[in-house]
């Protein structure tokens, strides 16, 4: 049931016999629910609400152009988050193979580029990346490699935390990335919906049958644009799932 009801600048939250209780009456038009009304004793529900949106994670832009912050070296700290523009990419490997999923880690840099393997080199407290390859007669660092390969490895780092979010959303993961490479991707994105639920936004057909192929269960939800509206494939329209949206 409903347990927080706002209407104008009135909030209300729902207490355990049931009954309501006007908790704020001067809330300002911008001001949010989560941020004025959770609180740990009166408002429990909410502030776990509160805490759960926190942890979800968006990656949508990760840049990997010549002065992206991703090939530069950067301090070397704990990084059991990827921050969302990369800069940390090479501290938070380096936070996966010490406490999270080696062998996921392992695994998915073989199969994105067989026989590779991915190495930290540190200086002066710095962290910077190092990519062993077959044939190579050394390791390439972060500077040197491709857009795409770069951008393989961020999804790595951010797919395989060894602090997964609730909920974990890419847009457009495909980018950049070799066609041979969505296979790899799609086996990284069903690792990590073990631990988290992801969400990608794509346009590459040929990832969502790599998904698909992948994973016992993909719940696939197709756009499409309609006289200027965006609708969902094959919804009619008493299938749209009830919502109200509540008034400030």
């Amino acid at each position: 049931g409903v347990i927080a009801e706002r209407g104008g600048p009135t909030a209300k939250i729902r207490e355990v016999g049931g009954s309501w209780q006007i908790v704020r009456e001067a809330l300002r038009p911008f001001d949010s629910m989560l941020s004025e009304l959770a609180d740990p004793t009166r408002a429990p529900e909410l502030m776990q609400m509160r805490e759960r949106i926190r942890s979800w994670r968006f990656y949508d832009h990760v840049r990997t152009d010549a002065q992206a912050p991703a090939r530069m070296p950067q301090i070397g700290t704990r990084t059991p988050v990827l921050s969302h523009d990369g800069s940390d990419l090479a501290a938070a490997l380096q936070t996966i193979r010490e406490i999270g999923d080696q062998a996921a880690l392992a695994k998915s840099v073989d199969l994105a580029f067989p026989g590779s393997r991915v190495e930290i080199l540190s200086q002066d407290g710095r962290f910077e990346l190092a990519l062993h390859q077959k044939g190579m007669l050394r390791p390439l660092g972060a500077a040197e490699l491709s857009d795409g390969t770069l951008r393989f490895l961020l999804w790595v780092a951010a797919l395989l935390s060894p602090r997964p979010p609730s909920l974990l959303v890419l847009n457009e993961p495909e980018t950049s990335l070799h066609p041979d490479l969505l296979p790899a991707l799609a086996d990284l994105i069903v690792t990590a919906s073990a631990h988290t639920q992801v969400v990608a936004v794509t346009h590459a057909q040929p990832l969502v049958k790599a998904l698909q192929k992948a994973a016992d269960e993909v719940h696939t939800i197709r756009l499409a644009k309609e006289l200027g509206e965006t609708q969902i494939v094959g919804q009619r329209p008493l299938d749209e799932p009830l919502w109200h949206w509540p008034k400030r």
